[in-house]
């Protein structure tokens, strides 16, 4: 993010609101920038963290409550819990927010979901969960480090975060096309646009990596070189469908070594 940039352009249009976050952003937001920005056109702030919140939570990632009116945010992602959305704010806007969700927009609550938040909250406050997001950037800056040393370009050189963005450009491959072959490969990733985009959204010309749910699994740097592995080669054998379906096997066997419950499984 250029925050010079942002500062011209804030004081070109001098916005009301400020809306902070991105969806496939790799570095630290800088929400003391954006405050002062803000406090200079005489702007709020509402700051997304869907993506980071677990980070933010385990405080491996600056909070950006203290520095904005409102903050929203999803349940899932990094902060592992339930499907849902959470949306903090100042208490002089409370009232408002809360009238303007329900009954405006929001139907009946969902208890079984609010009780998952409340137990995903519970997680949230141990120290095995910040050793799990510790864990979670180290998987991810391992294998954007991999992929990047193998001759793939990472946007922005690597990762400060759970995610990272593959530019396929030098590979003259389509975010939309990698998709596909790595889902039948049997690994999960999706296409992304990238900085300076040429192609449509639909298309693409770069995929998004993240590592929360393979370290959920228990899997750590060494399996991120295999599945680095494993993503190299299939975009090199792109249209390849006997290979796909041998790699899918080999997928198959490291989740198999890395079982879900695993603590229910022993007993």
């Amino acid at each position: 993010i250029d925050y010079e940039e942002v500062k011209k352009l804030a004081k070109e249009h001098k916005p009301k609101l400020i809306i902070v976050g991105a969806s496939a952003y790799p570095r630290i937001i800088d929400s003391v920038k954006f405050r002062e920005i803000a406090d200079e056109v005489g702007a709020k702030i509402m700051t997304d963290i869907a993506h980071p919140a677990g980070l933010v939570a385990a405080g491996l990632y600056p909070s950006p409550v203290p520095h904005s009116e409102f903050v929203t945010t999803t349940t899932h992602k990094t902060l592992r819990g339930p499907r849902g959305g959470m949306i903090l704010c100042r208490e002089e806007f409370a009232k408002e927010v809360n009238k303007k969700i329900f009954p405006g927009i929001q139907g009946g609550p969902l208890m079984h979901v609010i009780a998952a938040k409340a137990v995903a909250f519970k997680e949230a406050l141990s120290n095995e969960f910040v050793a799990y997001q510790k864990q979670v950037i180290a998987n991810a800056k391992h294998l954007a480090n991999f992929l990047n040393t193998n001759g793939n370009k990472i946007v922005s050189g690597g990762t400060d975060t759970h995610l990272m963005l593959l530019d396929l450009r030098e590979q003259d491959i389509t975010g939309k096309v990698a998709e596909a072959a790595l889902e039948q490969a049997g690994i999960t990733v999706n296409k992304n646009t990238i900085p300076f985009e040429t192609r449509s959204p639909f298309v693409t010309s770069g995929v998004r990596i993240g590592t929360p749910a393979l370290t959920t699994r228990g899997m750590k740097e060494k399996e991120m070189e295999q599945i680095g592995g494993m993503i190299i080669e299939t975009l090199k054998n792109i249209e390849d469908d006997a290979f796909h379906t041998q790699t899918r096997r080999k997928v198959r066997d490291l989740c198999d070594q890395f079982p879900l419950h695993l603590e229910l499984t022993n007993k």
